[in-house]
């Protein structure tokens, strides 16, 4: 017996193959997805604004705090941490939702605090079930210097795994449910060779392995502790309790289904013999194959991925009752080609050992089926990915102004790669289907040039995947996208002011805010007369005014920059919204001149 027919042999070269396969998924998905959600996500729920505001100075202490977030957000006991100017975690009460709103929190506080300012640490999970998390100070009676920190951060190997269990579960739908699908329906020939059930059950230990993964570690991840909290009881109990728990269960419980489903489906069909001898029994049996078991797949297959579209970005933001079925559609069209792409290459395109180096199984009728699936699916991913662009990007200028658009846009062209390559296969596949020999006839140069391009496509559909890993971990460009704010406004004078300096007769006020959002920014203030040189003034001072009565208006501190030059570099804004800047321009020792630039924060 020679080395190429031996079973040891046969699973040797098997394991070297599905061992390359994972390599390249790996490599490709799991590495990129690793390097996006290593560090802190800002691509979900993001605060609003605070009661008390970031650094307010109040006259005495506040009853409670209250947190409006962007969407709806959930927490536990641990979630919120009220810090002293030594850094020493002070007693609070049990966090809750302001009446019914899902996305504002409170949490009350110790009617005993000191003079002094304090540091509110808060860790949340939004809607789309990740983590986001941030502080924001006030201060009693007076400010004061203060070494609590700015933030509380999960242990850094929370993340890494939470990537590994999602870039698992990803990995593994598309092995799983494009795998089953291409072993069962395109490939005749599958059933009978132990490669496409074996890298089928691969993908479904994939996605049992990372959904297990993820629902261990939300908790500890969400509460901010360490890895060992996924032993913790009380923490997996909070996970199971909220709407990512709920998917992740479900998910859990339709992958047992579409197993079983699998394993029958594969399973050898009784011979004909049998049938004599049950009689009505065998006829319902075969009814059950080629009825009821199709069926059923096609609800689990699509309730699978609805286990992910309902607890992502899909089910917040505008048009929740459009993108959730687009999301699902968009990631079962990529599973179906994806899966069977891969297992194209694994099992068929392959030579499945020495013997025959330069053959490969044969091509009929596999190649034209999964042809047809792949135009299919294309225009399923193609339709989808532009609504769902546009739902999260917005505007043209989003799209090459934030992080999301360039990841889209490189997406986009994976995308347009993989389409020319596949465009090259469905000639040959229409080429060669015209010949009288047909497929299994062709050239082996010709058939080799077709594994490398299905191969490439591969390589490609890895790093669409895994752009997209990114994408899910990247700021939404709608909600990120915060254009500057340049505005221009007359300067209103009086005779006084005109006479002590006539250059500001027609003069303007030229305004530039960047980022225009939450957070620090910087405001450049030009005066400008009317020949369009800069006028010196002898001081502006500013203010930042909410229309919002509860909120006090914040100090702005301008200084000069060059003559007719005036800049804020550290005007902090604490939560998007409208907003005016008051600018309060002295002319002369004895005249001022307010100004007010109206704009929206994000």
């Amino acid at each position: 017996m020679t080395p190429s027919t031996h079973p040891a042999g046969r699973r040797w070269a098997w394991l070297i193959t599905r061992l390359a396969v994972v390599a390249l998924l790996a490599a490709g998905g799991l590495v990129t997805d690793l390097g996006s959600t290593a560090r802190p996500a800002f691509a979900h729920a993001y605060l609003l604004e605070t009661s008390p505001v970031d650094g307010a100075v109040l006259a005495s202490p506040p009853a409670e705090v209250r947190l409006r977030f962007s969407e709806a957000v959930s927490f536990n006991e641990r979630s919120f941490q009220l810090l002293d100017v030594s850094a020493k975690k002070l007693a609070i009460g049990v966090p809750g939702h302001v009446d019914g709103k899902a996305n504002t929190a409170r949490v009350s506080l110790p009617a005993d605090l000191a003079e002094g300012t304090y540091v509110l640490a808060w860790r949340v999970t939004s809607a789309d079930s990740h983590v986001v998390s941030g502080a924001f100070s006030f201060s009693i009676g007076h400010p004061s210097a203060t070494t609590a920190l700015v933030g509380q951060d999960a242990s850094p190997a929370l993340p890494v795994v939470d990537a590994v269990g999602r870039g698992l579960a990803f990995l593994g739908v598309a092995v799983a449910l494009g795998g089953a699908l291409f072993v069962v329906v395109l490939w005749p020939a599958g059933r009978g060779d132990r490669r496409g059930p074996r890298l089928v059950w691969s993908g479904f230990a994939a996605l049992t392995t990372g959904t297990v993964v993820v629902l261990l570690v939300q908790g500890p991840y969400a509460a901010g502790t360490s890895l060992a909290g996924v032993f913790d009881p009380d923490l997996l109990g909070a996970t199971v309790s909220t709407r990512l728990g709920h998917a992740l269960l479900a998910r859990l419980v339709i992958v047992l289904a579409l197993g079983v489903i699998f394993g029958i489906a594969v399973r050898p069909s009784p011979p004909p013999d049998g049938v004599e001898a049950v009689g009505v029994g065998a006829a319902g049996g075969s009814a059950v194959r080629r009825v009821v078991l199709p069926a059923v797949a096609v609800v689990g297959a699509v309730g699978l991925t609805l286990t992910w579209a309902l607890a992502d970005h899909a089910q917040t933001g505008v048009q929740t009752w459009l993108a959730v079925p687009a999301t699902s559609a968009h990631l079962l069209a990529m599973a179906l080609w994806l899966g069977g792409l891969i297992t194209l290459v694994a099992c068929v395109l392959i030579p499945a050992g020495r013997r025959e180096p330069t053959r490969v199984i044969s091509l009929e009728p596999v190649l034209p089926r999964f042809s047809q699936l792949a135009q299919i699916c294309f225009a399923v991913i193609a339709g989808t990915g532009v609504y769902l662009a546009w739902r999260q990007v917005g505007s043209w200028a989003a799209l090459g102004a934030t992080a999301f658009g360039w990841l889209l846009l490189g997406k986009l062209a994976a995308v347009l790669a993989v389409v020319g390559l596949a465009a090259g296969a469905r000639r040959f596949v229409r080429r060669r289907s015209r010949e009288p020999l047909g497929l299994d006839a062709a050239p082996s140069a010709a058939v080799r040039r077709l594994r490398r391009s299905v191969a490439g496509e591969v390589v490609l559909g890895v790093a669409v995947v895994s752009i997209t890993a990114v994408l899910v971990n990247t700021a939404p460009a709608r909600t990120s996208y915060a254009p500057p704010v340049h505005t221009t406004v007359p300067m209103p004078t009086t005779e006084d002011a005109v006479d002590a300096a006539p250059g500001l007769a027609g003069a303007s006020i030229e305004v530039t805010i960047e980022p225009a959002r939450a957070g620090s920014n910087v405001a450049d203030i030009y005066i400008t007369g009317r020949d369009g040189s800069l006028i010196a003034v002898p001081e502006i001072s500013g203010e930042l005014e909410s229309p919002n009565r509860e909120v006090p208006a914040l100090p702005v501190k301008v200084t000069a920059a060059e003559p007719g030059h005036y800049v804020a570099n550290s005007m902090s804004i604490p939560f998007p919204g409208s907003w005016m800047l008051r600018l309060d321009i002295r002319v002369s020792d004895f005249d001022e001149t307010p100004v007010r630039v109206q704009f929206t924060a994000r």
